[in-house]
């Protein structure tokens, strides 16, 4: 099962693992609020990150850039709500694709690679 968001397939060039951010509430401490007491305060559900890092690796350089590309088209604003499921079928509903990096070097040799790590969450409204 290939990986995707919204139905594409931007990660199945190379190897690639997906990781859950923690779940649960989200405490404030009194004393940031300026109270006294050692307690904390629930503010609400933190939003569901999953990050997907791995290398997009392309047979020449300008292949690879065709990949890089078709990746960074996805980033919208405002950001575009879609499913992202993982190599192993598991969907996430209603996440946004919101952050994308590389690593500072390509790699280059019989192929072309580069490292990276997408960030999607599912904003709260």
């Amino acid at each position: 099962m290939a990986s995707s968001f919204n139905g594409v397939d931007l990660f199945g060039s190379g190897p690639h693992r997906f990781s859950v951010s923690s779940r649960g509430q989200l405490l404030v401490r009194d004393l940031d609020l300026g109270g006294l007491s050692p307690k904390s305060h629930p503010v609400g559900l933190l939003e569901l990150e999953v990050v997907v890092r791995g290398r997009l690796v392309a047979a020449s350089n300008s292949a690879l850039w065709t990949i890089r590309d078709a990746i960074t088209a996805q980033l919208q604003d405002p950001p575009v709500m879609g499913t992202l499921v993982d190599h192993t079928g598991r969907g996430y509903t209603d996440m946004s694709f919101v952050l994308y990096t590389e690593d500072r070097r390509t790699d280059r040799g019989r192929v072309h690679s580069i490292a990276y790590a997408a960030r999607f969450r599912r904003l709260i409204p």
